[in-house]
């Protein structure tokens, strides 16, 4: 299913192994979209939240709508390690590039541009007359795809592929809907200006630990 024509409210079934108990059906709704700094072994959060009631067990199965598709993959809870209403869904949006990978080359190959992010927030705003929305550059790899292209710390992402960016977390999403050796078209602010500069992207190097196209986010969740 299009995790990203979710709307928030909108029934699903969570299906997992809770406790051992095979094939458990719960349901509830959406409570949140795009909800990040929820585990603390994730660089790539963009969960669903959901008050299906998710336990041990859980994690792996589908989170279903109502139409029978699955919209995203039952990850982790928020709490002393049961439920308490709040657990956490990998997007189908998400997934799928990560099943693809899996299918064609047997692990999941990241796509890599190499710029750690900051958010724009009303004071930084202000202090560079730039736009309100975006993702600020904090820092560049060297020879990294970003710096190739001529991305500069201070610069600001406003769009990735003509898509409208409101956060760090916005571009990350759009990178990792590429692939290895994909052109990634990103519209910068620069000293009053916008320019449109594309990106070749690499994959990441070392394991899923290192920061990718942002920074680290992490939180005190745990995944089941």
């Amino acid at each position: 299913g299009d995790s990203g024509k979710l709307l928030v409210g909108e029934w699903v079934m969570a299906i997992g192994n809770p406790f051992g108990l095979d094939h458990t059906v719960t349901v509830g709704v959406i409570s949140a979209k795009g909800r990040s700094r929820v585990s603390d072994s994730r660089n790539y959060q963009d969960f669903l939240q959901t008050d299906a009631p998710i336990n041990p067990g859980n994690s792996g199965g589908p989170l279903i709508n109502l139409s029978g598709e699955v919209i995203g993959i039952n990850t982790a809870i928020l709490g002393p390690g049961a439920n308490i209403g709040i657990g956490f869904a990998v997007p189908s949006d998400l997934a799928r590039p990560i099943v693809r990978d899996l299918v064609a080359n047997g692990k999941v190959r990241r796509p890599f541009l190499g710029i750690m992010m900051a958010e724009i927030t009303p004071e930084l705003q202000r202090a560079m007359h730039g736009p309100e929305k975006g993702a600020l550059v904090q820092n560049v790899n060297p020879g990294a795809p970003a710096a190739k292209a001529g991305i500069k710390r201070g610069d600001v992402i406003v769009k990735v592929d003509g898509v409208p960016i409101e956060g760090s977390r916005d571009v990350q999403k759009q990178v990792l809907t590429h692939g290895i050796g994909d052109t990634i078209n990103l519209e910068i602010w620069r000293d009053g200006r916008t320019m449109s500069l594309p990106a070749k992207a690499a994959e990441l190097p070392g394991d899923d630990e290192t920061p990718g196209s942002g920074g680290e986010e992490r939180g005190k969740a745990k995944s089941k």
